[in-house]
């Protein structure tokens, strides 16, 4: 049905565990996966783990941000298991859910797989939802994981 799921992943316990589900879809449709991670251009005005507060440039903001998503990437292929093989593409952007649309460009996804964290009443009008934003925003489909 589908040649190449993008699928976002961010280390969190929901999106670990869509991936079996992720891993399942792609075993039966014979698949291409790629995982995107999608991390904020702009460093923070102070890292939160000094007790001093210190600045942080541009330059090692990225570092860190790499060196997260690479850990991120490693922790969902482990997920999705050996039978798997996904490419990973990490993306800069302000906005998460036009990160996610960018990456779906350049991988040249079919379908747009991701997690739902269910939030709903206040909790979803306060935090939002980046799938609900996604899927507003793309003319692919989008399977939403639970």
């Amino acid at each position: 049905m589908f040649k190449h799921l993008l699928v976002p992943v961010d280390g969190s316990d929901v999106s670990k565990k869509s991936l079996k589900k992720v891993a399942q879809l792609a075993k039966s449709d014979a698949a291409g996966v790629t995982l995107v991670y999608v991390s904020d251009p702009l460093p923070p005005t102070i890292y939160s783990d000094s007790t001093m507060g210190y600045g942080i440039t541009q330059k090692d903001h990225k570092k860190v941000c790499d060196a997260y998503a690479k850990d991120v990437f490693k922790r969902a292929a482990t997920a999705l298991g050996s039978g798997i093989k996904a490419k990973t593409l990490h993306i800069f952007s302000t906005n998460l859910s036009a990160g996610i649309l960018d990456a779906a460009k350049k991988s040249k996804a079919d379908v747009i797989v991701m997690a739902s964290h269910k939030r709903t009443g206040i909790k979803g009008v306060l935090l939002g939802s980046e799938t609900h934003e996604v899927i507003t925003h793309t003319q692919l489909p989008v399977l939403v994981l639970g």
